[in-house]
């Protein structure tokens, strides 16, 4: 897509999403660096939410009888969830693990719902050859199901325990950041879009 042209419009809210809970991964690094490279634009504004923070049990409260969340819980909640309200896009920073995205990422998106709705999302995937984009066409289908719209482009990066260097940064970026730079246009162009959809018309209402 081309650039945008000048707009009023206030920036965009955009979470960026830090799938893994893994100690040792690389997903801190992968998002260190597209932070880094679309963070000068003055028309989105970046909350990045890492899940390796997130004290969220994968049993649920108010399902099967279960109790109310412990008091860790609720404090996880009530940090995370606002920001998620709050936010107009998102991008999803995930690996891959076994044809797949983690548990941890799974488990941040269960807990929610209505926080996603009528959003657009945007990947950043990192995983040997495949490039975690199998992880991407998973969370497509989940997000789908909960009424969130996937951008069509993504930022892919192979094999990145070799293509990153000690800086966090890759090797060879002008691949990368030119895809960073059409993901982040496109989910620009929804988010606003849907943003004025849902002041128009609160969505499911």
């Amino acid at each position: 897509m081309s650039d945008f042209a000048p707009s009023d419009d206030p920036a965009l809210r955009v979470a960026v999403i830090i799938g893994s809970a893994r100690g040792g991964g690389a997903g801190l690094s992968v998002a260190k660096w597209f932070t880094g490279h679309v963070g000068h634009r003055t028309d989105i504004d970046l909350d990045v939410v890492d899940v390796a923070g997130l004290d969220l049990p994968v049993s649920m409260p108010g399902r099967d009888g279960l109790p109310a969340p412990a008091p860790g819980t609720q404090a996880a909640l009530a940090d995370v969830s606002p920001r998620l309200a709050a936010a107009e896009a998102f991008v999803v920073v995930t690996p891959e693990y076994n044809h797949s995205f983690p548990a941890s990422l799974k488990n941040l998106i269960d807990w929610h719902n209505t926080q996603w709705q009528a959003k657009p999302i945007g990947f950043v995937s990192y995983g040997g050859v495949g490039g975690g984009l199998r992880a991407v066409e998973q969370l497509r289908q989940v997000f789908a199901e909960l009424h969130a719209m996937t951008v069509r482009d993504s930022v892919s990066l192979h094999g990145p325990w070799s293509g990153l260097g000690e800086d966090g940064r890759p090797l060879d970026p002008a691949v990368c950041e030119s895809a960073a730079k059409n993901m982040v246009d496109q989910l620009l162009w929804w988010g606003r879009a849907l943003r004025t959809a849902r002041a128009e018309h609160p969505y499911g209402k």
